[in-house]
């Protein structure tokens, strides 16, 4: 009870449902270790202290007259900088928005508000969430917990840096690249892209958008799991959301599954040091029951299909901007070059992709391979360059590993894996069919439990 920054959000909820802690306590305490803590990480770049104060407070006094208003009754959350809050700044790491204060709740505020969560601020990202790299000129670079000369990650890097130091039990992220998964490999979390549709968001220029989605992020697979429960569920107003209610699947293990190995997706190039953290974790999933088979994955046609439709929805969504960061920009002069045939192509790549995983998920249940092809950089990189002496041709080429994946429409979960030799995390990403994602969460605590790697805190 001595550090009810590092208890899960699990716990939390059950100590204050049963009353052995105040709401207000839990709240003190994170705010206390977000003073301690974040002047050296900058995951946490606005901070509403009295207001969560004054909501943990109220919680208490819920409790107290009428029990708990929902599965997260008072535990913290963070939000990323790109998610709306009403009444709580949210720049979108751009300039452009420094100042801005919108006036409604994104549908993952108004949800994690609805189950009882209560907001303790804004977490950072990179301009628009561009890019894996959690840097931008409103706050500066979000640093690695596990050693303050790396990056975080990105663009959900400030939460994962967050929920790694205790600063948050449960926090949000989005994903169109990689930008929730990356981060949680790095910081040594868990994160979860979900099936898109799974958490809804409203869009009025870009509604049928598939690549990028909102999703949960935590130190454990529990805790993702009870998040993902109070966001997911159908909204008219998303045109792709999904109807069925999520429910964790009642069995656990993975006896008997049948799970693909991937070490480089089909012949991407991985930093040996990376490599050598990932190539333990089929053993693991053996050792549990589960059948692993080495396999030569075909996602050809995702590098097209990603980066034709992420040119065009930088294009549709900022292309009215002036006065945008490189990383932007550039993205916006890609999607000015993107014409018809090229979407005309795009379409057909990704349509094939996905015959052809539905028949690869007919053999397998789940695929495992690297989140990221490298371990955390230096923080005054803006990017990464080259993996194993081998030059990338731009900011964009060292993401492939998780991007490849967002083209699938497919859960896909990144949970610890274990440490390089200079003490770096290093995840690995569980995939599944598209709308299994409670299976995607039972292979991937399972293999949290078997490793505990997840257990290994920072040193701050």
């Amino acid at each position: 009870m001595s550090e009810l920054h590092y208890l899960t959000a699990t716990e939390l909820a059950q100590l204050i449902r049963t009353r052995q802690v105040s709401a207000v306590d839990v709240v003190r305490a994170h705010l206390d270790r977000i003073d301690q803590v974040n002047p050296h990480v900058n995951a946490v770049v606005t901070l509403v202290a009295e207001q969560a104060l004054r909501a943990a407070e109220a919680a208490d006094a819920t409790l107290r007259r009428e029990g708990p208003a929902g599965p997260l009754h008072g535990v913290p959350v963070a939000h990323k900088d790109l998610t709306d809050t009403a009444g709580i700044r949210t720049t979108y790491g751009s300039p452009l928005f420094a100042d801005n204060v919108p006036d409604r709740d994104d549908v993952i505020v108004q949800r994690l508000r609805a189950a009882g969560a209560i907001t303790m601020g804004k977490t950072n990202t990179p301009e628009f969430g561009t890019g894996s790299h959690t840097v931008n000129e409103v706050f500066g670079a979000t640093r690695n917990p596990y050693d303050l000369s790396k990056s975080a990650g990105g663009s959900s890097g400030g939460a994962a840096a967050a929920l790694a130091t205790g600063m948050v039990p449960l926090a949000d992220g989005s994903d169109m690249g990689g930008s929730l998964r990356n981060p949680a490999s790095f910081c040594n979390v868990v994160g979860l892209r979900p099936t898109p549709g799974r958490v809804p968001s409203h869009s009025d220029t870009a509604a049928w958008y598939t690549l990028s989605v909102p999703g949960p992020m935590a130190r454990t697979v529990d805790d993702v799991t009870l998040m993902l429960g109070a966001i997911a569920g159908f909204d008219r107003r998303s045109p792709y959301s999904i109807k069925e209610v999520f429910a964790p699947e009642p069995e656990q293990g993975v006896a008997g599954l049948r799970v693909a190995w991937s070490p480089d997706l089909g012949g991407l190039p991985v930093d040996t040091r990376t490599a050598e953290v990932t190539a333990t974790a089929p053993a693991v999933l053996e050792r549990l029951g589960a059948h692993v088979e080495q396999v030569e994955l075909d996602l050809s046609g995702a590098e097209e299909a990603f980066r034709t439709y992420r040119a065009w929805f930088y294009l549709l969504a900022h292309g009215d901007k002036s006065g945008l960061g490189p990383n932007t920009a550039w993205n916006v002069e890609q999607g000015r070059m993107v014409t018809g045939a090229d979407l005309v192509r795009a379409e057909v790549a990704r349509s094939g992709l996905y015959q052809r995983m539905a028949d690869f998920f007919d053999t397998y249940d789940v695929l495992l391979a690297p989140v990221s092809q490298v371990p955390p950089f230096p923080v005054e990189h803006p990017h990464v360059s080259e993996i194993n002496g081998e030059p990338l041709p731009d900011y964009l080429a060292w993401m492939r590993s998780a991007y490849w994946i967002s083209v699938l429409h497919a859960p896909a979960a990144s949970v610890p894996a274990g440490f390089t030799g200079d003490g770096l995390p290093v995840g690995v990403q569980i995939v599944g069919r598209p709308f299994e994602d409670a299976r995607v969460l039972r292979v991937a605590r399972a293999f949290e439990q078997a490793t505990g790697h997840g257990l290994r805190r920072p040193p701050l």
